[in-house]
This record gives C-alpha cells, structure tokens and sequence, in this order.
C-alpha cells in the first residue's frame, strides 16, 4: 500500500541565516535577459512572451543572503510517499523540493541527489540549492521558495490511495498554487498533478518550470531536431539537436561554458525528456500537453563550469545537468493567465531501460525511436491523459490534518479578499508575526507603530495594500512602507517624496536615510548617495540593538554603503564604515573581497593581492557574477586562480558589476 510519513534527513550544509531587512529596491540582476535586437528576430508568439511583464524587482519578497559555506551537520524535515516500487523523498521546508526518487527493485536513484545542503545565491532572491526535483513558479529565474516552507497535508488520491499536496501563495505574481503527488500501488511512475490559479480580476503572467537534476554524464533525449541556445553572453539561437558546433550536446560534458538549450517539440509530439546512462537506465519525464517546453541545462566541462559544480555539490561526489518542462518554449517567458482561470496539467517520473547500443547510437532519430516505445509501452499516453482527468476530480478535495506548515502570507491575502480555494485553505492559523501589523491595517485602517526593537518588518505592495498605506495616517513607519510599495509601482518621485516626508517626522531614521540614498544612487546621484549612505550607516549604528535581524542589517547596510562610496572614489569614508564592522563580519568571504577591493582604492596593491593569496569564499556569489575575477584582473596579468574562476561565459574579464 501506498504510505506518507515523516521523517528527517540528516546531511552536511549550513544554518539558512535571517532574511536580509533592507527591501530589495534595486532591478532584479537577472541573467536570462536578450536584447531588442534578439528578441526581433523570435517568432512573433515567443517574442510576445519574452515582452511580457518582466519581472523588475523580488519585492514584496525579501532576499536571502544570510548563509556561509562552513558546513555542518544539519537536519532537514521530509516528507516520504511510498508504494511497493517508488520512494520518494520531499523536503516541504524546502519549496517541496523532492531530494530523492529511488526505484527500489533496481535501488536506483533517478536522480541526481545532492549529498550536501549548500546554498547559493542562484534564487530570484537568493538562496538556492542544487539536486532533485524543484518547482519553480514566479518569474524567469529559479523561485523565491526555493529555501521557503509550504503547506503539505494527505488527500485521497484519484485511486483512494494517499496523495500528498504542497501548496503556497507565491507572492510575486500573487498566484496560488498546488502541486499533488501520489503514487499508484504497484506504480513503477510518480504521478504529479500541478495547479497554478489565479483568483483576480485581471490576467496574470504566470511561469513554471520543472527542474530535474540528473547525472551530468547522462545522455538526455528529447523528441526533438532543433532547440533555442542561450548562453550567458544574454544571446539567444535556433541551433540543430543534437549535433551543434561540432558537439553533440545530448551528452552534457561536451560543452565548455554553461548553456540552456530550450527544445523546439514540435505540435502534436508526445511531451517527455529523458536521460539514461551507458546501460541505457535512468530517468524519463512525460506530461500533459500544456506543459509544452523541454530544456536540457548543462555546465559543461570548462573551469568556470567545473568550479560551479564543486561550488554547489561536494568535490569527488559527481555533478549534475538539469532536464526541465516548462509552460513555455524558453524560461524568458511568461504567459498569460486569464482573469479568475487556472492552469492545470500532469507530469510523471519513472524509471526507463532501453537498449544502450540504440539509445546511444550516433543516429538521433533513432535513438529518440528507442526511447519513445520503451515509454509507450511503460506508460502510453492515453494512459496519462486519464489519470489527469482522474486527477481533476479529485483537486479541489479538501485536505487532511496538515502535516507540514507554509507561510502567513496567503491567508493574509485571502483575509484580504474573502475568497475561497477549494482543495487549497490558507488558514487564519497559519498567520503569524510578519503578517500582524498589516491585518490591523486591513482591520483598522492603520498601520501600527513597532516597538523599535527591531528592523522594520517586509513590505507589501500590490495595489491594495498601497491604497490602503495611502490613506493611513501619515507617520515615519507608514511613509517608509508607502515609499517602498510606490517605488515597486514605478512611482519613483513620489516614493522620494513618501521617503522624504517620513524622514522629517523622524530625522535620523536610517531605514529612510537608506531608501533615499539607493534612489539617489538610480537616479545618477552619486555623491549625494554616497552622502546619504553614510548618514545612514551612522544612525543604524546610533540605533540598532542586539540579535540576528540587527547584525543581517548591519551586515547589508555597509555592503551597499562602501560600493557606493567607493563608486566616487571615498576610500576613506569606505575604511570608516569597514571599521566599525563586528570582526567576525569582516572574515566574511564577502567582506574580504570588499576589503581587496578597499585596499586598491587606497592604492595599497599588495595588500589588496594578499587577501586572494590567502584565500577567501564568497557564499551569496551571484549566478553570472564577475567580481571576483574583475578584482583579480586589476591587480595583475597573470592567469585568474581556479578557486577563483566562475566564468559562464568565454572572454575576458570586464567591468560588469555583481
């Protein structure tokens, strides 16, 4: 019989660490971005997507940057759904993330598990980890619950076997969202029923996309002649599959530089992807229609590539590719979610075997033959399309006692509305200390003061909650989440003008002094940024108390306030915010690069060279980041050391910025 537990999974990693307190203002620094010139030369439907409410900032979500890289052991909560022929292995306070999918007559793992929970700075909002199954649904890029709890409880299944549902309001589109998954006793596949809705009364740009990492020395197959390339020089190509440049890029090692390659499936084709070892075992992913795109992620085998996956796994321990499905063609697409509808489809995982001697031969079409009747016959189609029928009918049943916990945010929102999700209950329960002073807002019309004990708490701003911040009575806290909920609006001088206000009311208020000094520094302002940073870093350090949410402020308040003034050549304002920075901050990996980078603009050369001689890690280094070996390049020609070497694009260094 099929059976849910829970369980703990104990491995190496590292403590999470608080959310950073400054609201992420800034432009998201998002890689998969093509220029004008590209995105004229898509098909008109692909090009109209890519246009398509780009994301421009994480708000009202906070950034995770709060992790290192000193790894202990750490406990991990998991939920198991298991039949007689699949284990599978979740982690809900880990966006739902399956870690594991063993096959238990073969003991196969299907998929690449990571031996070590490592984050790293790849989510829209910072930390990300790498291995198994992860949902992504937001906006292009990996999502921002990633490292999130969600809710999980056990609903009947279509069979009247137990099925796990996660679900979670996702906060930058404002779109809930529910993925069930349930295994048949007797099932040699995990079926995946996946519902995104939206309850408003316009559209809504919506994003999911399946990641699967698998062995990198894999073959990945798909049904499919030509794929999109995209690369990290932000350019985007039909190119042949699987051979390309001389390469068959089936085979993940055979690139240098990390690439995306998005699958032109043609209409009417089965949807699947799959990847097999030399034996001609492994994993294979068939869905539902709507769930049109294929996309093979790979490193490649070039140092930047290889210190990626050492960075993000466990050196000696293997690395990994991802096979992913997705609603679009490509990941720089959203798509157009009506107004009060919804998106629903079915995915499943499973074991393949095929005949290696085809799967792997030189003749794609072939091969591709091979690996779509071994699946026929596991599983036809026909036979999925009626299990998601099967599945419908069971999507709104209400689940059982809940046997994991998600965030406050959505029954905030549903107190907001007085809607209701069938199947989906995010409970006055579930609401917590964040989400308090806004449900006096939306009850009393105001929002409350805090005690001043500690940072101010996240920021809200759709379009209702600015209205209702708008005609709270005017106070230095109200002002501060007002300008905060206009600048994500784009309504950036009268966001100045709420800042500016709130700060006459309070003079000295660092949180105000901050917004201030990043709108200045976005504007071209930069002396009087750097002006108002400094202020800034002043009065946080005349005000702020003890613990974790202080010290993550502290520690993200100097960062931005020594690039800017270091931006206008202030060295010396830069070393007197350094100085007054806990010792055990300035060990930070982080904060020995900006030390380097200190030292150069004091024009102390070999000092600035010394730090990298002695070795440093930057844990929250940016996918696609080159600071680090941009510093390296203005202290000396010689080659860049591998520890230091994250490049995912060919060329040379240049002033880009992290």
């Amino acid at each position: 019989m099929t059976t849910i537990r829970a369980d703990v999974l104990t491995i190496p990693g590292v403590e999470l660490g608080p959310e950073n307190p400054l609201p992420a203002l800034r432009p998201l620094a998002e890689t998969h971005t093509v220029d004008e010139r590209t995105r004229a030369g898509l098909p008109r439907d692909m090009a109209r997507q890519v246009g398509y409410e780009p994301l421009r900032s994480v708000l009202p979500v906070r950034l995770l940057d709060g992790y290192g890289r000193d790894r202990a052991e750490v406990t991990l909560n998991t939920l198991v759904l298991e039949n007689d022929r699949l284990r599978a292995t979740v982690l809900p306070g880990l966006g739902g993330r399956i870690h594991s999918l063993v096959h238990k007559p073969s003991g196969r793992e299907l998929l690449y598990r990571n031996p070590v929970f490592q984050p790293a700075d790849f989510a829209l909002n910072g930390a990300w980890f790498s291995g198994g199954i992860e949902w992504n649904i937001g906006a292009t890029g990996h999502t921002t619950l990633s490292c999130a709890p969600v809710h999980a409880a056990p609903v009947p299944g279509p069979d009247g076997s137990p099925m796990l549902r996660l679900w979670e309001w996702e906060r930058l589109r404002d779109l809930p969202f529910q993925v069930d998954l349930w295994l048949p006793d007797g099932s040699d596949f995990l079926y995946v029923g996946v519902r995104i809705r939206n309850p408003h009364e316009k559209p809504a740009p919506a994003y999911w996309w399946s990641n699967i990492a698998v062995p990198e020395e894999h073959r990945v197959l798909v049904p499919a002649d030509e794929a999109w390339h995209f690369g990290y020089e932000h350019t985007l190509r039909r190119v042949p599959a699987p051979v390309s440049d001389g390469a068959d890029r089936s085979y993940p090692l055979h690139g240098t530089y990390p690439a995306d390659y998005f699958y032109e499936v043609p209409d009417g084709e089965r949807r699947w992807i799959a990847a097999l070892d030399g034996e001609g075992h492994g994993l294979v992913q068939t869905s539902t229609d709507l769930l049109r795109g294929r996309k093979l992620f790979l490193w490649g085998a070039g140092t930047g590539g290889r210190r990626w996956q050492n960075w993000l796994t466990e050196p000696g321990t293997g690395g990994y590719a991802e096979i992913q499905a997705g609603l679009a063609r490509t990941q720089l697409e959203h798509v157009k979610l009506e107004a009060e509808s919804e998106f629903s489809w079915l995915e499943v995982y499973g074991p393949l075997a095929t005949d290696p001697v085809r799967s792997h031969g030189t003749d794609w079409a072939a091969a591709r033959a091979e690996v779509a009747g071994r699946l026929a016959s596991a599983l036809p189609r026909t036979a999925v399309e009626e299990a998601y029928e099967a599945w419908l009918a069971c999507a709104d049943t209400e689940p059982g006692e809940r046997i994991h916990t998600g965030s406050g945010w959505g029954a905030l929102e549903v107190a907001r509305t007085g809607g209701k999700l069938p199947g989906t209950p995010f409970d006055p329960s579930t609401l917590g200390a964040a989400q308090e002073p806004w449900l006096e807002l939306l009850r009393g019309g105001t929002y409350p003061v805090p005690p001043g004990e500690a940072p101010p708490g996240p920021t809200l701003v759709n379009r209702a909650w600015r209205d209702m911040l708008e005609t709270a009575p005017a106070d230095p806290v109200t002002e501060y989440h007002l300008g905060v909920a206009q600048w994500h609006a784009g309504d950036r001088a009268q966001a100045v003008r709420s800042w500016e206000r709130g700060l006459q009311l309070a003079p000295g208020a660092w949180p105000l002094l901050r917004c201030l000094a990043l709108a200045d520094r976005e504007s071209g302002h930069l002396e009087r940024a750097a002006d108002r940073y400094a202020e800034s870093f002043d009065a946080l350090c005349a005000e702020r108390g003890e613990g974790r949410e202080w010290t993550a402020a502290t520690v993200a308040l100097a960062r931005e306030a020594i690039d800017a003034l270091l931006a206008v050549d202030r060295p010396a304002a830069a070393r007197t915010v350094w100085s007054r920075l806990d010792p055990t901050i300035r060990e930070r990996g982080r904060f020995r690069l900006i030390l380097a980078r200190l030292l150069l603009a004091e024009g102390d050369r070999p000092a600035a060279r010394a730090v990298y001689d002695a070795g440093f890690e930057v844990a929250d280094l940016r996918e696609g980041a080159e600071t680090v070996g941009e510093t390296w390049s203005r202290l000396t020609t010689e080659r860049l050391p591998p520890a230091y070497d994250f490049r995912m694009r060919p060329g040379e260094f240049s002033p880009s910025g992290d």
